[in-house]
């Protein structure tokens, strides 16, 4: 079945590091021969390093490097996609029959939390930027570690400087206290790129009904992550679904979409195994009574907007 498809998060670049492996094809969840099946595929790919694994000192070359090979995958398969840095780039791609391929930064260790990195990573077509990842760092503390701690001054200068650089601050994987520290400070839309409800599943990863509604009052928007253990124990397209329908109660048509977080975790939801397989969860929302005009907002032009 042919759909949209706009996904606000994978971690497929930092896997395609590998000598032996490229965007076009892979043995992970997502590349371009499988994307182009899409009716319509737009994929923001997250410039990602665990900082448990690259040493502080290497994150900021670490992130260079992964942008440099996102650049080559470019070049090399130009047939295929395309590097999108506006909505309207989106649409040209999409409308040339490309995959519009868009940058996220996943955690604001990779700067080293530098203010004066943020320019020159805005010059690459950034459009979100994760503040925290697991570990604390100056900006915060994390919805897995110091979970009370909210933003730091730094943090609260290191947001604004984002938003000079039109650059969306993402609450996934920031403390409580740092969201709503972010929720008094921002001035433009706040993204949770690849969250789901805690109300279904109590996961500290996962946002408050109270977090959703400030997300969706900012005009952001909310990805909702396949990974299995953000889901439900039993974690299949229904059990997504049930997320969906949550935050839909919530008004959250216009704020829904997905970032799948696809080729950044090791087990996602049962009957989805990448990309080629997202068609399911339209066609399941299709058979329990779902609009078409529903399906693009969450399939395309929810996160379209937000670019």
């Amino acid at each position: 079945m042919k759909i949209p498809y706009f996904d606000a998060h994978c971690d497929t670049i930092s896997m395609a590091l590998r000598p032996q492996d490229s965007l076009r094809s892979n043995p992970y969840r997502i590349d371009l021969q499988r994307g182009k099946e899409l009716d319509r595929y737009a994929q923001l790919f997250a410039l990602y390093g665990d900082v448990d694994s690259v040493k502080h000192t290497d994150l900021w070359t670490h992130c260079q490097m992964l942008h440099e090979r996102f650049q080559r995958e470019v070049q090399e398969n130009e047939d295929l996609m395309q590097h999108c840095r506006s909505g309207a780039e989106v649409d040209q791609a999409v409308e040339n029959g490309k995959i519009a391929a868009l940058l996220s930064i996943e955690s604001a260790d990779l700067l080293e939390c530098r203010i004066d990195r943020i320019e020159a990573v805005a010059g690459w077509g950034i459009k979100m930027m994760n503040l925290t990842w697991n570990q604390p760092n100056l900006i915060s503390g994390t919805n897995a570690q110091q979970q009370d701690r909210g933003l730091s001054q730094e943090g609260i200068d290191f947001v604004r400087e984002l938003e000079e650089n039109k650059i969306y601050a993402d609450v996934s994987h920031l403390s409580d206290a740092g969201f709503w520290d972010l929720i008094r400070v921002a001035k433009q839309p706040v993204i949770a790129s690849h969250s789901n409800a805690r109300a279904i599943c109590p996961h500290p990863r996962n946002l408050s009904d109270d977090m959703f509604r400030a997300i969706r009052d900012s005009g952001g928007v909310v990805g909702m992550n396949f990974y299995r253990y953000f889901l439900h124990e039993n974690a299949d397209i229904d059990a997504l679904i049930e997320h969906i329908e949550h935050f839909l109660a919530l008004n959250g048509e216009k704020t829904l979409c997905f970032g799948s977080d696809m080729d950044g975790c090791d087990v996602i939801l049962h009957g989805v195994d990448g990309v080629q397989d997202v068609h399911k969860i339209y066609e399941a929302l299709q058979q329990r009574g779902y609009s078409e005009s529903l399906l693009q907002d969450l399939f395309w032009n929810n996160l379209r907007r937000m670019i």
